[in-house]
């Protein structure tokens, strides 16, 4: 699939279509060879050295097209994430208002792109947003009513009116009255990649005050493959020892590992279910970025954010599909029961 798609786009320019590619400084691990053939194609390509801007990285993964349609999710554009790697998105079509919005944070990026780029402060106003958790995009998603607003990080990045993407899923968190389902590849109460590294509890402690102060139901799918960093499971381990059946508190965690052969084995940096968001009662979450102080203080990354509170059914969508948390939750329970997860106590 992944070979497909870059055929594709090699072809784009030959028809007259822009294509223009922001992307991360690369790196030995990551080298350019597609972008170069890309480049070679018509196609501009413009490289965000954000480890000069922020220390971090361009972990943003998203699409526009045309101005009207627009993927958001945890895919690299890479063929691995489109045949060895597990992964969730959302995909919205005919949305030019929401595209519109995306790109402005994609103009962002575009800016930094110029050799010697620095980050405005502030930033100019034609990358603000009037679209956030105060002032949601209203719109109909599947013929459903829907409240929707694009996140941000790290907030270096975020021009006025956008929403930070760690308060964005705080704010989830913090609205959830019964539920709140999370799967990400890893989830960890501390700085990755920073030294020394600090300890940064922000969304632990969200998920903590849920479970002891509104009683939610939370629920944890992470990642466990072979670079799963050893210091995450104790962290796991002590949210989980929270459930207790004389307070009644409900949390479980749960580990999914995505099977190989010895030939899928061999493939580096595969195998693992790679997803980052989250589902509760009201709404939906789906991001770029793992669960860890980093990757929402100094990685570039984004999120969109539907609350929806009514139910698809009865409401005449003719889709057969449901609302978009109605599905994200369908995803959660099917792999929440899978062969491929266990519990961290096993």
């Amino acid at each position: 699939q992944g070979e497909r798609i870059l055929r594709e786009l090699l072809r784009l320019p030959q028809r007259g279509i822009a294509v223009r590619v922001a992307v991360s400084r690369p790196s030995p691990k990551a080298p350019l060879n597609d972008l170069q053939a890309l480049e070679r194609s018509g196609a501009a390509v413009r490289t965000v050295d954000m480890p000069r801007l922020t220390g971090g990285v361009l972990h943003t993964k998203f699409w526009l097209v045309d101005g009207a349609h627009l993927y958001v999710g945890s895919a690299n554009m890479d063929w691995r994430s489109l045949t060895q790697v597990k992964e969730l998105g959302a995909a919205v079509y005919d949305c030019g208002c929401l595209a519109r919005d995306l790109g402005k944070i994609f103009e962002a990026y575009w800016a930094l792109g110029v050799p010697g780029a620095s980050i405005p402060v502030p930033w100019p106003a034609n990358y603000s947003t009037a679209f956030n958790a105060e002032t949601p995009l209203e719109l109909q998603l599947n013929g459903t009513a829907a409240a929707v607003y694009l996140s941000s990080s790290p907030p270096a990045l975020c021009a006025a009116g956008r929403t930070q993407d760690l308060s964005a899923l705080l704010s989830v968190i913090a609205a959830a009255e019964a539920f709140v389902d999370i799967a990400v590849m890893s989830f960890l109460p501390t700085t990755e990649f920073s030294h020394p590294q600090r300890f940064w509890p922000a969304i632990d402690n969200g998920l903590r005050r849920a479970v002891v102060e509104r009683r939610v139901r939370v629920r944890l799918l992470v990642g466990c493959w072979r670079h799963s960093q050893a210091t995450m499971f104790p962290f796991l381990k002590s949210l989980a020892a929270i459930a207790d059946n004389r307070t009644h508190y409900s949390v479980a965690v749960r580990l999914f590992m995505v099977p190989a052969t010895a030939a899928q084995a061999r493939i580096p940096y595969a195998r693992v279910n790679h997803n980052k968001y989250m589902v509760t009662e009201k709404a939906a979450y789906i991001g770029t970025s793992n669960w860890s102080g980093d990757y929402f203080t100094q990685t570039a990354g984004s999120a969109l954010v539907v609350n929806q509170t009514v139910s698809a059914a009865g409401t005449g969508t003719g889709t057969g599909t449901g609302t978009i948390r109605e599905q994200l939750e369908a995803v959660f329970e099917r792999d929440w029961s899978s062969q491929y997860s266990a519990d961290i106590g096993d």
